[in-house]
């Protein structure tokens, strides 16, 4: 018996037969319905593939019965599934968008309990639509300008402009000057240094920094407070440092200081420094909090201050007293 091919199906046969991706078995039976259409005899199919005549008989006849759906392999029985559909449904919508009594998330015991199922059927639902609802993750900003931002101060960092200066500004507020009550015992071989673990505080002060890209300089200022005031007054102190015949582009945070009508006209006076602001919570991007970091790990630390005028001026190892920052 002689099978006749459409054009559409022998180009379906022809991609199960030699897709890399297709299952062997359908690979095989599509390759002996090809060679059936040919013209060989079952025999010769049979040899040529390495199977039995009944076999090559099977598929041609399931072929001509069903065509291409005749390849396919028929549904297999087995055990009835004991989750229904309808649970299956339940426990992924309680877990998208419910939450258990006095918790944040689900856990695999207590959707268990609301569902009536065990937790390791929890578990399998889980698994097979990738829900993890002891993960959480996060995002670092909601500004709808988020891109535009990141271009304006990563094309700075990276291409400033000629003839100007970049500079990271930001304040470092209620800096404590924080002495140890006691001085520290040195180190010793085999001893590490020794400090109490109480100390004196000296008074606060903020810290207004303005952190030079191209060569690592720092414009430092003190104040008690960092109010749109002293802010004026660091950037007063700026235009002081930095050569006339230089533009200045300042990349801030979106502090409320930096953004009052009094700053907006000390900027409208002085129209060669340029304000770059970072994407609301994308402070990291500045940095003169690297900075600030690395201040505060070596200097603010390991070093300390007699008293708060000394915070800028660098550590002070005869005590052992430290700086910090208050928090609340």
């Amino acid at each position: 018996m002689l099978l006749e091919l459409t054009s559409e199906e022998r180009r379906q046969l022809e991609r199960w037969a030699l897709r890399p991706k297709s299952a062997q078995a359908l690979a095989l039976r599509s390759r002996i319905v090809l060679h059936c259409a040919d013209g060989l005899s079952n025999k010769e199919v049979a040899a040529r593939e390495g199977v039995s005549q009944p076999t090559v008989g099977k598929w041609r006849q399931r072929f001509v019965d069903l065509r291409l759906d005749g390849l396919c392999d028929d549904p297999r029985p087995g055990r009835p599934p004991s989750i229904s559909i309808e649970k299956v449904e339940q426990v992924v919508v309680d877990t998208l968008e419910s939450t258990p009594a006095n918790a944040t998330h689900w856990s695999r015991q207590k959707m268990a309990s609301k569902a009536g199922v065990s937790a390791s059927t929890v578990g399998r639902i889980w698994r097979a639509f990738e829900l993890k609802p002891h993960r959480t993750d996060g995002f670092k900003s909601t500004d709808p300008l988020f891109v535009d931002k990141v271009y304006d101060i990563v094309g700075l960092y990276l291409n400033p402009p000629e003839s100007a200066v970049v500079l990271c500004v930001d304040e470092k507020s209620q800096v404590q000057a924080l002495s140890r009550s006691q001085p520290a015992f040195p180190m010793m071989p085999g001893m590490p240094e020794k400090r109490t673990h109480d100390y004196v505080r000296h008074g606060t002060t903020s810290l207004f920094a303005a952190f030079d890209t191209s060569d690592g300089k720092v414009i430092t200022s003190l104040h008690r407070r960092h109010r749109t005031v002293e802010f004026r007054k660091f950037l007063n102190k700026i235009d002081q440092e930095v050569p006339d015949h230089l533009d200045v582009h300042l990349v801030c945070d979106n502090y409320g200081t930096h953004k009052t009508p009094a700053i907006k006209t000390w900027l409208a006076a002085h129209p060669r420094f340029h304000m770059h602001f970072t994407p609301t919570y994308s402070s990291w991007i500045n940095q003169v909090v690297r900075h600030e970091s690395r201040t505060q790990a070596v200097t603010l630390v390991e070093g300390g201050s007699a008293d708060a005028g000394d915070v800028a001026s660098g550590p002070v190892r005869k005590d052992r007293p430290r700086l910090g920052v208050r928090r609340g």
